[in-house]
């Protein structure tokens, strides 16, 4: 069953500020080639700063702005629903009325706090109040009641939220899933060959979840606290009653929103993420400008987990959604209304580069892709799609991020500092009104097309293919180029064309061919050269020789040269490299029944009654 959630924004900005984004702490001195050590102001993204009060009293906004908030960006073509006037609320549920639910009216005052807890009566009362707020800002009326319930963080790490759907869709022993999901988590250099790809993503959820709604179910769950208090975050409430009137319009349980590989399940996030995220900054700003409403928990919502627990590269891929996504949603509105969003939800995006460049028209190309390995190398036709997983731009992009965040290597810009890298996803020029969000557009990931990647395995040992394809080659170029910066970062030499690069050690240890072929980059990955070489027989790929002469039968080195004659692009010397051969240095499937996941799917079986935004796909 799929639950859209939602995942602290708060959590992300403490981490970043706590993590002094290099793996150490805050304040402590970094060689980062500049003169000042990296501090969370350089870490943590822009973000309007929030009115909010800390605590538990009611807030009544000392507006930053004078006047009244607009409803929304834009109303276009003015025939959406006026918002009924207090004297128009009945005390029973009106399906017709919008703002006003349950006698409560989007302009009423709090008659309480939470500085104490709060008592059933006072969430239901909450939840009215703030239903009646998501109609009056959404301009739709909801169609029934929404059942809200709270559990600790420590139920909900354990699973213990009622729901009795037990472990649908994940095995706990399947470990041919486990073996496969591991190896594309490794092939975005995000997790090392030492770590399960589903402890660092149990990690992540088990920390950063501050509430979940449920279709199957038709309920909000809120996460707290330890203690006998009931406190709450409003925001999230908001959130996740976006989520509960979508389900009531467009059912969420319905195959369009069950993405069949991790870029699917982004891009549809993308709008059913982005619009509740759009709704809550709206929220939020009514609260910061003439609404009563509640303050935040005393310790910011829901305890997650410490900065410590986390991994960067799935949380900030998993956020994706919950940013560009309330940017493309925000467009949408400003520029058709909320028509188009109903629109979109009724479409979804098909890939995260759709979301990140807000373009519903952005065009992908099939992946060609015949399975040459020999000498016993297998895929897993069982798993993803295939066999296959979609990473997609987005996932790409935090790929190379990540690299500069907990490993110190410059990838993306590797002329700059690694303050300067990573500030490039985490000081986006365009930001949300009353949050942080990130940037996931780079040249070195911007012209995706496609790609499809397949783990293997021979015995005991994984390796995998992946082949990716770009809408130019100089877009396969700009992402080659960034690959093999990241590649010879972990490596201890520079890269030689057409020859299989070895890392001996470290998180990603073993050996890979880079191969480009005009707007195609392919690159396989195994334990030893000999078997990059029977995962792609027919690559041009030369051994490494001890002594660092090229070995074997190779041709002409490998992909300097565009192979079809048809570069539109005109790289200087013909192909990728530079022109003296040498890259860059070394600088020192899812069904209605099973809930979606980002990519590789959900290895949490533990909490997979709680956090099923992850899940296992394979095509029926």
């Amino acid at each position: 069953m799929r639950r859209v959630h939602t995942l602290s924004f708060v959590v992300a900005a403490i981490v970043l500020l706590s993590i002094g984004g290099i793996g150490v702490v805050a304040g402590d001195p970094i060689d980062d080639g500049l003169d000042d050590p990296i501090d969370g102001d350089d870490l943590a993204p822009s973000a309007p700063a929030s009115s909010t009060a800390v605590g538990g009293d009611v807030l009544v906004s000392s507006a930053a702005v004078s006047g009244d908030a607009p409803v929304s960006s834009a109303a276009a073509g003015g025939d959406a629903p006026a918002s009924a006037t207090a004297d128009e609320c009945g005390v029973e549920p009106d399906t017709e009325l919008v703002g006003c639910w349950n006698g409560s009216h989007y302009e009423d005052d709090l008659s309480f706090n939470q500085s104490d807890g709060l008592t059933e009566a006072e969430l239901e009362s909450l939840t009215h109040l703030t239903m009646a707020r998501v109609e009056h800002l959404r301009e739709r009326p909801f169609r029934e009641d929404v059942p809200v319930e709270t559990v600790t963080r420590t139920e909900f790490m354990n699973g213990s939220t009622g729901s009795g759907n037990g472990t649908t869709g994940v095995a706990e022993d399947d470990e041919a899933f486990q073996r496969w999901n591991d190896e594309v988590w490794r092939a975005l250099f995000v997790v090392g060959d030492d770590a399960a790809a589903g402890d660092e993503i149990d990690a992540v959820f088990g920390g950063a979840v501050t509430g979940f709604y449920s279709p199957g179910e038709d309920r909000i769950v809120l996460v707290v606290r330890e203690g006998e208090e009931v406190q709450i975050d409003p925001s999230t409430l908001a959130h996740e009653l976006v989520h509960a009137m979508q389900d009531q319009y467009h059912d969420l349980t319905h195959p369009r929103y069950v993405g069949a590989t991790q870029d699917a399940d982004l891009a549809v996030d993308g709008i059913v993420e982005g619009e509740a995220v759009h709704v809550e900054e709206l929220y939020d700003a009514r609260c910061a400008n003439g609404w009563s409403c509640l303050a935040e928990p005393d310790d910011g919502g829901g305890s997650g987990g410490s900065a410590a627990d986390y991994n960067f590269g799935i949380l900030q891929t998993v956020l994706q959604p919950y940013s560009d996504g309330a940017l493309y949603v925000e467009e949408l509105v400003d520029e058709e209304g909320w028509s188009a969003v109903t629109e979109a939800m009724e479409s979804p995006p098909d890939s995260t580069a759709e979301v990140i460049h807000r373009n519903p028209d952005y065009e992908t190309r099939e992946i060609e892709f015949e399975d040459s390995a020999t000498d016993g190398w297998e895929r897993y036709p069982d798993q993803g799609v295939d066999g296959a997983e979609t990473t997609g731009e987005a996932s790409m992009f935090v790929m190379f991020w990540y690299q500069s965040y907990e490993y110190d290597h410059l990838v993306l810009d590797p002329s700059a500092s690694v303050r300067e890298n990573v500030l490039i996803h985490t000081q986006p020029d365009e930001q949300l009104r009353t949050r942080a969000n990130y940037n996931y557009a780079h040249d070195a990931t911007a012209g995706w097309a496609g790609d499809e990647l397949y783990p293997y395995r021979d015995g005991e040992e994984d390796g995998y293919v992946w082949v990716t394809e770009w809408q130019t080659p100089t877009d396969a170029t700009e992402f080659r180029e960034a690959y093999l910066e990241m590649l010879t970062a972990h490596g201890d030499g520079s890269y030689v064309n057409g020859e299989v690069y070895e890392i001996d050690g470290g998180d990603f240890s073993g050996a890979y061919g880079v191969d480009r072929d005009s707007t195609t980059v392919t690159i396989a990955h195994a334990p030893e050269p000999a078997d990059v070489l029977e995962l792609r027989p027919d690559a041009d790929f030369d051994r490494p020789d001890s002594d660092g002469e090229s070995g074997g039968d190779g041709g002409d080195g490998g992909d300097d040269t565009t192979r079809d004659g048809d570069d539109e692009n005109g790289d200087a010397n013909g192909g990728d490299g530079p022109a003296d051969g040498d890259g860059p240095a070394a600088p020192g499937t899812g069904t209605p029944g099973e809930v979606p996941g980002f990519g590789v799917v959900a290895a949490i079986v533990a909490l997979i009654a709680a956090v099923s935004v992850l899940a296992r796909r394979s095509r029926p």
